[in-house]
């Protein structure tokens, strides 16, 4: 068999790193000011979070992007509605301008990259790397309440004047404040900030080294205690709204000894006056108004009725009574309400007396008249006949004892037909028809 020719590996290659000085194999890096090899000290941070908001929506302002700036960072707190934008200083916009969404990408502006990101799930952000090469203006076009815009940047120091390179910085302790109070105790301060050495004039903090900064210094003064002074409290609320009422508050005499201390002392130390704790007020007239008289008893005694009561217009003082115009019409009480008592007693039938028994000796009838009358006496049709009393019964008159002597004395009272009548209806066996028709009635 031939032989497979052989295989020949390839030399290993190594990686080196090339530094921001383009030099390979250099470990410089760049600082957060973009300095290749810096210390950082060249810019400053510039950090926030916008959460303005405008009532209608439109395009509002978050931040100032001066020119220079590097590590530009602007992003949402949450999702929303709402849309980053950028602009220049003469209000052309770049981003998201003239109520026009763009898509997200990447926007080549003034002399850097800037990312724009939109993701549907996270909040919308704008990042640039930098330095930019004008200066810029971050945007917001508000659709709804903007639930914040953070932003972050590296702005360079502007160093102004010749030969700050060769000038010194140190920091100096400026001269004490003045105390914070007058009495009691106070507090002065002594704060650290960074000079010249050629003219001893104050800069930015930033020109002095920061760990070697001192702190400031602080100190009690004027710890004696203040003079004694009137401590007048609130007027209470008047006690009455008209014709004079009092308001009192509260009056001490009180010496502060601390910051937060305080003592009460005899008014005798205070030297002024002692104001007054008292005094009248509402002094005014009141107006007249309605008084009300007791309610009357329930009109009738049972059933649906009404109550009555007699309501005035007087003063204050109930001393004087005025006409009712006087008063205010629509706040014045009732004069009359509705009552009840219970249910009323249904009618019922009321009997009068019996008259006299129609006979003069033995049975006869008697008569007496019956109403149906209500509670209050009037005359009714509801009463039940079923219990209607009788209005005649039968009566007996009790006959005279003495005996009649002869047949001469039996005769008929009536002398017109009443008599055979009685004999005919057979009523000769009641003693009143008897007695009237005796003669008639005789052998019956």
């Amino acid at each position: 068999m031939p032989c497979s020719p052989a295989l020949k590996h390839p030399a290993s290659v190594s990686f080196q790193h090339v530094g921001c000085d383009n030099i390979l194999g250099s470990d410089a890096k760049e600082d957060r000011c973009r300095v290749c090899g810096g210390d950082g000290s060249t810019c400053e941070v510039t950090e926030g979070l916008f959460n303005d908001s405008l009532p209608r929506g439109g395009y509002m302002e978050v931040v100032q992007i001066p020119k220079g700036s590097v590590h530009i960072e602007i992003r949402e707190v949450a999702v929303s509605k709402n849309y980053i934008a950028l602009k220049s200083e003469g209000d052309d916009y770049y981003i998201n301008g003239a109520w026009t969404i763009d898509w997200p990408r990447k926007f080549d502006i003034a002399g850097t990259a800037f990312h724009y990101k939109r993701p549907t799930d996270e909040p919308e952000s704008l990042e640039a790397l930098g330095a930019t090469t004008e200066n810029l203006v971050v945007m917001v076009l508000l659709q709804e309440q903007n639930l914040g815009i953070q932003y972050k940047f590296n702005v360079p120091i502007q160093r102004t004047g010749s030969g700050d390179n060769e000038v010194g910085f140190s920091w100096h302790h400026l001269p004490w404040s003045e105390c914070s109070a007058t009495c009691a105790g106070g507090s002065q301060k002594q704060e650290v900030v960074c000079k010249r050495l050629d003219d001893g004039s104050v800069v930015q903090n930033s020109y002095c080294d920061s760990d070697g900064k001192p702190p400031g210094n602080q100190r009690p003064c004027n710890t004696e205690p203040c003079p004694p002074e009137w401590f007048i409290g609130d007027w209470s609320e008047c006690g009455k709204t008209c014709d004079g009422g009092i308001r009192t508050r509260t009056v001490l005499c009180i010496r502060k000894i601390g910051p937060a201390e305080e003592e009460t002392l005899e008014d005798s130390h205070c030297l002024t006056h002692r104001p007054i704790e008292q005094e009248s007020c509402n002094n005014q007239s009141c107006p007249p108004q309605w008084v009300t008289m007791d309610w009357s008893e329930c009109t009738p005694k049972c059933g649906p009725g009404f109550k009555h009561r007699i309501v005035q217009c007087k003063n204050s003082d109930l001393t004087k009574t005025f006409p009712p115009a006087l008063c205010s019409d629509h706040n014045k009480p009732p004069v009359r309400i509705r009552c009840s008592l219970g249910r009323c007693p249904p009618p019922r039938w009321i009997p009068g007396e019996w008259g006299q028994c129609s006979a003069q000796c033995g049975l006869g009838q008697q008569m007496r008249t019956v109403q149906c009358l209500s509670y209050t006496g009037q005359p009714s049709t509801e009463c039940p006949e079923s219990l209607r009393p009788s209005t005649m019964q039968q009566c007996e008159s009790k006959c005279d004892a003495t005996p009649i002597s002869g047949g001469d004395e039996c005769k008929d009272v009536n002398k017109v037909a009443y008599c055979p009548l009685v004999l005919k209806f057979k009523f000769c066996s009641r003693a009143y028809f008897r007695q009237m028709c005796c003669k008639t009635c005789q052998g019956h």
